[in-house]
């Protein structure tokens, strides 16, 4: 019996345990991650408008792991020996035949006074602060924006900060309230949301502009204040400022000898392989691999790369030469708690679908459907 340990529960971790349970009925599963759980992140997005509480976005996987015979170690990697067949964890050493590396990135927080800022994707706890700010607040300034790894460009999560944007702008429309706010957008990118492609940039922009957001693009940040946010040419008032910063590897890699990327990521080949170490894979945020450089950092994506790698884990438990590689697409809904614009993008073609209320139905269809298998007995 082959035994497998995944680091993470977040997508790319549970489309692992799916794909290793459907191939291999007999396969030892086991899960290291702090707790039991699932949070849905792209639903975060409808957490201040109340359409989401947050605590409907967490699911407990205890009876996910129980139908995919899957041990969960409640515990967080600190390292790894035995040329990664243990991985070290706070709960103890567990010893492997494969492992894949599904733990997530770790979000830049460098700048000065970036504790003034909320991190929207952190979690749960972050959107509820800011649906309690904003509800708090009779008026003023509201400030969001992003910045990628400066060493590695990719490394970013932008799109997100799109959807809260427009968000924002209608839940304080529905409100009767727009009137009494001064939205800002700001990046140092001065094309922000290239990897979805020209068009889609274009209609952001526009987008933007037509709602009566301020933006301020292409120079670098500086650093916040409790009041101000500060770029390299331009500073400007914010009573709550919303950040989404670049991302770089976990902390615990550092304990390792499992080659990095230029910005601090696992390094990976075409196949999701970490170079130099066998049978040892990573899939999603946590990885660097090849590609074009508009590759999102999304779950989608680390779904595709989770397959691939759990294929090729396979293949070599088999004796067979890994093989597999994963397609490189962008698919996603641009969300404004009403409506929404449809992003695809491969290495063939870029779609961009105006935005249509459909598309927001769409994105909250997809929710149900995803966490389906994750909320089922």
């Amino acid at each position: 019996m082959q035994r497998v340990t995944i680091v993470g529960a977040g997508f790319a971790g549970l489309t692992a345990v799916r794909a290793l349970r459907q191939a291999d009925p007999s396969i030892e599963i086991t899960l290291v991650s702090r707790k039991p759980e699932f949070v849905y992140y792209p639903g975060l997005i409808w957490v201040p408008s109340g359409r989401r509480t947050g605590d409907d976005l967490v699911i407990d996987l205890g009876r996910f792991f129980e139908r995919m015979r899957v041990k969960h170690i409640p515990g967080e990697a600190t390292g790894l020996s035995a040329d990664g067949r243990v991985l070290e964890t706070t709960y103890g050493p567990i010893e492997n035949d494969g492992l894949i590396l599904a733990s997530g990135g770790r979000f830049i927080k460098k700048l000065p006074g970036i504790e003034h800022a909320i991190v929207p994707c952190e979690g749960v706890a972050a959107a509820k602060a800011i649906r309690d700010r904003v509800k708090s607040m009779d008026g003023g300034s509201i400030a969001m924006g992003f910045a990628s790894n400066p060493k590695e460009q990719s490394s970013m999560r932008g799109g997100p900060m799109f959807e809260f944007l427009f968000g924002m702008d209608n839940q304080l429309r529905k409100e009767k309230r727009r009137d009494k706010f001064k939205l800002h957008f700001f990046t140092p990118a001065e094309r922000p949301g290239n990897r979805l492609g020209p068009k889609a940039v274009d209609g952001l922009l526009a987008e933007m502009k037509r709602r009566g957001i301020e933006t301020h693009l292409g120079s670098k940040m500086k650093g916040f204040s409790s009041t101000q946010v500060t770029t390299e040419s331009d500073a400007f008032d914010a009573d709550l400022i919303l950040f989404m910063p670049g991302m770089t590897g976990n902390a615990w890699f550092d304990n390792t000898s499992l080659p990095r990327s230029p910005g601090g990521l696992l390094q990976a080949d075409a196949q999701c392989r970490v170079p130099g170490f066998e049978r040892v894979y990573v899939a999603g945020d946590s990885g660097s691999f090849p590609g074009p450089d508009w590759m999102p950092k999304q779950g989608h994506m680390a779904d595709l790369q989770a397959r691939a790698a759990v294929k090729n884990l396979l293949a070599e438990f088999a004796g067979r030469e890994p093989k597999a590689g994963f397609r490189v697409e962008l698919l996603c809904i641009v969300d404004t708690n009403d409506s929404g614009m449809l992003v695809a993008r491969n290495e063939k073609f870029n779609l961009v679908l105006p935005s249509m209320k459909l598309f927001h139905w769409l994105k909250r269809f997809f929710e149900w459907m995803y966490l389906r298998r994750y909320r089922s007995a």
